[in-house]
């Protein structure tokens, strides 16, 4: 009789458990869809010559592609060098990021970081929200309030960040 007290026990044991884990698999999917977290770094990147040099890491938080392929947040750090000898230039990051705006278009806009101090770091950080795709460019261009047209058309842009 205690046999059977103990394999029934056993049994209880092993249906409460698989219960419990089928709950478990069956909420994960809704729970990870609002906590989707992907880090990573990017870099060293360089402009034609060697003239300036970006390196960093990005963060999307919040990635729900069952709804909106984009992620709620991307934040993006890191540091820009100035390698060029030369006083009149500077480097630049030029990053593309580009969201989704109300109407479901993606648009994208220009965010630019300078440095001018040869062979010393500038640091930065930023966020956007909605991002579906961020692209990075660096260039060494002259010291202007924006970046030349050179640099933001010619060559190509490296993704750091696209939702699928």
């Amino acid at each position: 009789m205690t046999i059977t007290r103990t394999l029934a026990a056993l049994a209880l044991t092993a249906a409460t458990a698989a219960t419990s884990v089928a709950t478990a698999v069956t909420l994960a999917p809704a729970a990870q869809a609002a906590t989707i977290s992907a880090a990573t770094t990017w870099g060293p990147h360089y402009a034609p010559g060697r003239a300036a040099k970006a390196v960093g890491s990005l963060t999307a938080t919040g990635e729900d592609h069952d709804v909106i392929p984009t992620a709620d947040v991307v934040r993006v750090s890191g540091k820009v060098y100035d390698h060029a000898r030369r006083s009149g230039i500077c480097g630049w990051a030029v990053f593309r990021v580009t969201y989704r705006d109300a109407t479901g278009n993606l648009p994208f806009r220009h965010h630019s970081v300078r440095d001018c101090s040869y062979r010393t770091a500038k640091e930065f950080s930023f966020k956007y929200r909605d991002v579906y795709q961020v692209d990075l460019k660096v260039c060494a261009a002259g010291r202007t309030a924006k970046p030349s047209p050179t640099c933001l058309y010619a060559g190509t842009w490296k993704i750091l960040y696209l939702s699928k």
